[in-house]
Order: C-alpha cells, then structure tokens, then sequence
C-alpha cells in the first residue's frame, strides 16, 4: 500500500508512509481529519486546538441544520464561542450559486475569525468559496458520505446556471461523525459510491496524458486511490446496510480521493472525462431549469459509459491511420467555436474556451500526440489492462441499488449523446476521449450516439 492510515485517540486520521520520486512537489496534509462516533460535541475542543478565533459563522441548510448544525451551534455556544448562523433555506435542493454564496457573505462581520460549514458538497463549496475570498479558515462538518469534495481546494459552483471552478481552500478541520453519515438516504450513499468508482477512469487518463502529453504521474497518489476504491469493491454489502465499518470504508475512500488533491495540488487523481459527462448533464439540466440529480450518481453512471471505449481502445490498430485524411477532416478553429456554442451554448461555451485557450491543437502537435500513441500502444493496453472488468463495476453498483443508466440520471437521448461528444472538450485535461478524437475515431466510437 501507498500509505498507512491511522488514526489517534482523538479519532484524528494520520496519513503516513508517503514516499515518492516522480518529481512532483509533494505536500503532506497538515489539517485535522477526524472520523468516529460521537464527534459533534467534541468541535469546540478540535477548534481550539488549530486557534481560530471565537467569532464564527455557521452555514447550514434547512436539512442539515437539524441533523448535525443545531448540535455544533450548541456546542460551540456552550463553549463560549460567538455564533452567528446562516441557515440557507430552499423550497428544493439548495444550490452552491451566487445567491448561497451572497449570503453567507453578508453573514460574515468584521469580527468573524473562521467559517463553519456543516453540509455536503453545496454547503461545504459556498463556504469554501467564501473562505479564499475572505481570508478565514473554515471547518467542515460532513453530513453524507456523498462525494469527495471535503479536502479539495476547488469549488464547484453556480454562476447564472453555469457550472463553475474556482480556486479554494481546504478546511483547516473536517469532522466526520459517522453517527451522522449513517444516517444519510441511500441515494446520498449510492452517489459517494459513484463518485469513487470514477477514480478507474481517472487514475487511467492521467497515466495515459503521462504517455502521450508528457504529464508527470504520481504513484503514491496512483495506488492511495486504487487501494480506497477496491476497498470499497470489496465491502458492498457493509456499504449498502449503512453499517458503521461500511460508512467508514466510503467516507474513507472519499476522504483519500481528495487528499492526493492536496498531497500533488490538482484534482488529476480523481476527476477527468467521467466528471466532465456529470458536469455536462447537469450544465444542460440547470440552464433548461431542470435541477440534476447527486453529482457523484451521474459520476458512476457516466463510469459505466466511458468504460466500454477504453476496452475497444485496446484493440485498436493505431498503424492503421491514416494521417494525411485526419488532417484533412480536422475542424479549423472557426468550426471548433461554432461547435462548442451549440453544444454548450452561448455563455457556458466562452466560460470554457476562456478557461482553456490551449485546447484547439496545431496539426503539428496533433499529428505528435497520433505518433506517440502509434510508438507507445503497448503502454497504452497495460494502462487500460488494468481496470478491472466492466462487470464487476456494474455488479457492484446494481448491488448497491444505483442508478446505472442515463435514463436514470433524467438524461434524455439528444443530451447523452451531445455529452459523450462534448466531454472531450470541457477541460484541456488529457483524456482518452481526446485520443479517440485526435486519432480520427471518434465517429466510429459515437455510433452509438447519433447526432439527433
């Protein structure tokens, strides 16, 4: 294994073992992780510890106010702590949007010393976003092992119904109290389960942009996330009863995930062509003003789609191409705008060519990417060789009770079969789909998906 996991009596995890000679700058998480029973009451005593001031600011919605946040405020109160709370109320599903993130603003006074986010993902990323943009430390308070996003420094959002990245922070303390998690529906628990098995597709791009785009690959994170996913394979069961050493076995897997983000400082271990289908779907749901289902169940399913073309992509023959035709079918840059404002519309469209300026390929370099691939299509098999079979992912998650089709997701045919077109170009990020693509093959590999 890669690394060793203990943990204090304090229930603090300790990450330790981390050696590695891949060139890349490694940072040892220095944050307070704590998972265990019965840690609500204890935050005061974790706060004190890193010194961050008594003034605070609670963020919590209507749901997980109740759950955990009405817990924290009395703790902290009792403690002596000054609280001001900012309970974010929905008819629906709260959203990380510029409203969330407005009020948690207005909330915050001069005197406030650090932020305190009780939620999952949306809460935990509006007060991240805050928390960067004001200089204060925050605390995460986790309420459902649902995605991974608890130690990263990105913060997914919102803006006019676009999806965005900005830079964040980590949580100085993350307090996982399994007690609470347990407690989440399973549909929560399905879309953590999702958000981990994404890993496969992610640990796979990265080494395949290590071979063809020069990247440099981290093993110890490599192998922190393969040993966290195929823990999780093998404890199922424990997951889907919600048992305690099944939710600890998720959060764990979750909790690892991000913090090869802070060990390497990029999210290239745990997020590529998957997340960027999942970002797809729910782009499109939201700017047609459906709201998308739980990121990480989109994940999963979206795991299930990209996998069948990395097991094709093994057998293809890359001797076979014929270079002088790709040239001459590439799309010129006037042709790569038009078809990046149909297929993500106007605004979400100049958000990422703005994003990614790099993205539109000189032949020369294409034509490099193609040799490099044709020279290196042994790496490229014993990459994709080592995923595990497709069926043992899709028997997994049917055991668990997930959504394993885009039907599922509310993906409707013409948006599933933009999305499988369209990942390629949400991120420069390299990616296999982008191999499909530059390789001349994506045509034959979208088949199945029609342009309706």
């Amino acid at each position: 294994m890669a690394a060793t996991i203990t943990y204090d009596a304090e229930n603090r995890l300790t990450l330790s073992g981390i050696t590695c000679d891949c060139g890349l700058t490694h940072h040892l998480p220095t944050q307070d992780i704590y998972v265990g029973q019965g840690l609500l009451a204890r935050v005061p005593d974790y706060v004190q510890r890193r010194g961050l001031g008594m003034h605070c600011v609670l963020v919590a919605d209507q749901n997980t106010y109740p759950l955990a946040g009405m817990a924290v405020e009395a703790a902290l109160t009792e403690a002596g702590y000054h609280v001001i709370l900012c309970v974010i109320r929905r008819d629906g599903v709260m959203d990380p949007d510029e409203r969330a993130c407005g009020e948690v603003l207005l909330s915050i006074q001069p005197e406030t010393t650090f932020l305190v986010a009780v939620g999952s993902g949306s809460i935990t990323d509006t007060v991240r976003v805050n928390a960067v943009r004001t200089g204060l430390p925050f605390v995460s308070v986790g309420t459902a092992p649902s995605m991974d996003g608890y130690t990263s420094v990105v913060a997914p959002l919102l803006l006019r119904g676009v999806k965005i990245h900005r830079a964040g922070v980590c949580p100085e303390i993350i307090v996982c109290d399994t007690d609470i998690l347990r407690t989440a529906p399973l549909s929560m628990v399905c879309s953590g389960v999702g958000d981990v098995l994404g890993k496969y597709i992610a640990k796979a791009d990265w080494m395949l942009g290590a071979i063809i785009a020069g990247e440099t690959y981290c093993d110890v994170c490599g192998e922190i996330v393969t040993d966290a996913v195929e823990k999780l394979l093998q404890n199922i069961p424990e997951i889907r009863a919600r048992t305690e050493k099944g939710i600890r076995i998720l959060i764990e897997a979750l909790l690892l995930a991000g913090v090869t983000i802070m060990i390497v400082g990029h999210t290239r271990a745990v997020a590529s062509v998957e997340h960027n289908i999942a970002h797809y779907w729910e782009m499109m749901q939201l700017l047609h003003g459906k709201h998308p289902p739980a990121h990480g169940a989109s994940v999963g399913v979206a795991t299930l789609l990209c996998w069948p073309l990395f097991t094709r992509f093994a057998q293809e023959d890359l001797t076979a191409l014929d270079l002088p035709a790709i040239r001459a079918g590439r799309m010129s840059r006037a042709q790569r705008e038009a078809w990046m404002l149909q297929a993500f519309e106007p605004e979400a469209a100049a958000s990422i060519m703005r994003d990614n300026p790099d993205d539109f390929l000189p032949w020369e370099e294409q034509e490099r990417r193609i040799r490099t691939a044709q020279a290196h299509m042994a790496d490229i098999r014993r990459v994709i060789g080592m995923l595990p079979p497709y069926e043992a992912i899709l028997s997994a998650m049917q055991e668990l009770g997930a959504p394993t089709t885009p039907a599922e997701m509310g993906v409707d045919e013409k948006l599933l079969n933009l999305s499988m077109r369209c990942a390629k170009d949400y991120r420069t990020r390299y990616t296999l789909f982008k191999l499909i693509d530059e390789c001349g093959l994506q045509e034959a590999y979208m088949a199945a998906y029609p342009l309706l």
